[in-house]
C-alpha cells in the first residue's frame, strides 16, 4: 500500500472571547482557546489514517501565532508536521484559499484532508466544501466513521459513514483524493506521552504567508425601481359603480356582451366551454371522433 499524506486542518478558535467594553478588542484566553471537539476528533482520524497508510500526518491551521500552541499539541500527539498559514480567515471561502495556498506552498499537497464538521465560533461548516472545490478532490461531509477500504485494482479509498436523518446512516466509498469533515464525539482522541509534550515544546513549526486575493465582491450601483414605475392617472369621478366601471374598462367598447347559456346536457355544456377557449385562442384539442 503506497504511502499518502493526510493532513488535519484544524481550527484555532476561543468560545469565551468576549469584547471590551471599551476598546472594543477581543483578548483570547490562553487556557480557553484551542481546537475544538470536532477537530480534536479530526486530528485522531488524521493520525490513524496516516498508520494505516504508512504515511505522514501534517497539522496545518490558518492562524495568528497563538494557533501554534494547538500544533504543537497536534505534534505531542503524533503528528509528523505541523503548518502555520499566515492569511486571510474571514469566512469559510477565505480560510479554504489561504488553506490551499499555504499547502501548496509546503510542497506536495496531501491525498486527504480531515476537518472537523464545524468550529464553534459560528461556523456553518463550508470549509471543507470549499477546499475540496478548490483541490478538485472528492468530499465526504459530517461522518461518524472513517477508516481505509481494502486496496483494490483502483487504488485505495476510504470507508466512511454519514449520519442521516431519523436516525438513519450511509455508508460511502470515498475515492482520493478526498475532503472529508468528522462530528465530535466519534473517536476519542489520544492521550500525548510525555515526550511527546517535551519535544513538541521544541518542534520547530513551518510558517508560511498565503498572498490570496480578496474574492471579488459586488458592486452595488445607483439605488433605482427594479421595474418601470406606474403611470399616474387621474381618479374617477362618481359614487363605486362608476369608478369600478372606469377603472376595468368593462363598458368600454369593443367588448364581448354576456350571454346566458342553458345547455341541455354536460356534454353540451363541455362543447360550450372549449368553444368559448379556442374563441379566445387556446389550443384546445378536438374530442376524438
Amino acid at each position: 500500500m503506497s504511502a499518502v499524506l493526510v493532513a488535519a486542518a484544524l481550527r484555532w478558535t476561543d468560545p469565551r472571547a468576549s469584547a471590551h467594553p471599551l476598546t472594543g478588542t477581543a483578548p483570547s484566553a490562553p487556557y480557553a482557546a484551542g481546537a475544538s471537539p470536532a477537530d480534536r476528533c479530526a486530528l485522531e482520524h488524521a493520525l490513524r489514517l496516516a498508520e494505516r497508510l504508512g504515511g505522514r500526518c501534517l497539522a496545518v491551521t490558518v492562524g495568528a501565532v497563538g494557533a501554534e500552541e494547538m500544533l504543537r499539541e497536534a505534534l505531542a500527539a503524533g503528528a509528523d508536521e505541523a503548518l502555520r498559514v499566515d492569511g486571510p480567515d474571514g469566512d469559510e471561502s477565505a480560510t479554504a484559499r489561504s488553506l490551499l495556498a499555504g499547502l501548496t506552498a509546503r510542497g506536495p499537497l496531501p491525498e486527504v484532508v480531515v476537518c472537523g464538521d464545524r468550529s464553534p465560533d459560528r461556523g456553518t461548516g463550508a470549509t471543507p466544501a470549499h477546499l475540496a472545490g478548490l483541490l478538485g478532490a472528492a468530499q465526504a461531509l459530517g461522518l461518524t466513521e472513517l477508516a481505509v477500504g481494502t486496496e483494490s485494482a483502483a487504488g485505495v479509498w476510504l470507508r466512511a459513514v454519514r449520519r442521516l436523518d431519523a436516525g438513519r446512516a450511509e455508508e460511502l466509498r470515498v475515492p482520493l483524493p478526498a475532503v472529508c469533515s468528522v462530528q465530535p464525539g466519534t473517536v476519542r482522541p489520544r492521550r500525548a506521552p510525555l515526550t511527546g509534550v517535551l519535544a513538541a515544546r521544541r518542534a520547530e513549526i513551518t510558517v508560511v504567508r498565503a498572498d490570496v486575493r480578496e474574492a471579488a465582491t459586488v458592486r452595488a450601483g445607483r439605488p433605482r425601481p427594479h421595474r418601470p414605475r406606474p403611470r399616474a392617472l387621474t381618479a374617477p369621478e362618481g359614487g363605486t359603480r362608476q369608478r369600478l366601471l372606469a377603472l376595468t374598462g368593462a363598458l368600454v367598447p369593443p367588448r364581448t356582451p354576456p350571454r346566458v347559456v342553458t345547455p341541455a346536457s354536460p356534454e353540451e355544456a363541455a362543447e360550450l366551454l372549449l368553444a368559448e377557449l379556442r374563441r379566445h385562442g387556446v389550443d384546445v384539442p378536438a374530442r376524438p371522433a
